[in-house]
């Protein structure tokens, strides 16, 4: 039976604190597989302009090519439209019934599950495995959520300083792996972004 981690997100652009997370998680619980699941239209982030879906796709399958166990995903780019987490469960579910599946999140985003769209869904069909250091306090849920907790290195990146790094001219070196700096300049990504 195997044991699948999914790993969703805009990753706009994917750094090097995604893969901690994936790599960590995947190794903590004994994953066959984390699919890094490359949002098409995340709801959460209508505020600002997003990168468009496939650079985001091409950066991720760039991050983890030849990583044994990370895979890049575009089932919701694929699915198109507004990308939810419980639709993408519930897909892979009756891909393979009998499937354990393990939603990996930030402990910022654990604390926000109540807002999601139908909770109900992602809390019947997947374990919660919130990612964060280890002297973080608990995100606070309802109940009913399978939890494991996965201590990972504290690493300061977010996406929104990344974009503007890149269009300052800034370094990204090991920020974001250097397959994914190199897509960001042949492409031509964030240039102008503030």
């Amino acid at each position: 039976m195997e044991r699948l981690g999914l790993f969703g997100g805009t990753f706009d652009p994917v750094h090097v604190g995604h893969l901690v997370a994936a790599v960590n998680a995947r190794h903590a619980l004994g994953l066959d597989r984390v699919l890094l699941v490359v949002a098409n239209l995340p709801w959460q982030k209508s505020e600002r302009r997003i990168t468009a879906a496939e650079d985001r796709f091409a950066m991720v399958a760039a991050a983890v090519a030849g990583h044994a166990g990370l895979e890049a995903s575009r089932l919701e780019i694929d699915r198109g439209g507004v990308s939810y987490t419980a639709d993408t469960l519930e897909e892979l579910a009756a891909e393979a019934p009998g499937r354990e599946l393990f939603l990996v999140v930030g402990r910022d985003v654990g604390s926000e599950m109540g807002t999601w769209v139908r909770p109900d869904v992602v809390r019947r069909l997947a374990t919660l495995v919130v990612v964060d250091r280890p002297d973080a306090p608990e995100p606070e849920l309802g109940p009913g959520w399978r939890v494991e907790r996965v201590a990972i290195p504290l690493l300061q990146i977010s996406g929104s300083d990344l974009r503007r790094r890149a269009a300052d001219g800034r370094p990204l070196d090991w920020l974001v792996p250097e397959p994914v700096m190199t897509i960001i300049r042949e492409r031509g990504l964030y240039a102008g972004s503030r």
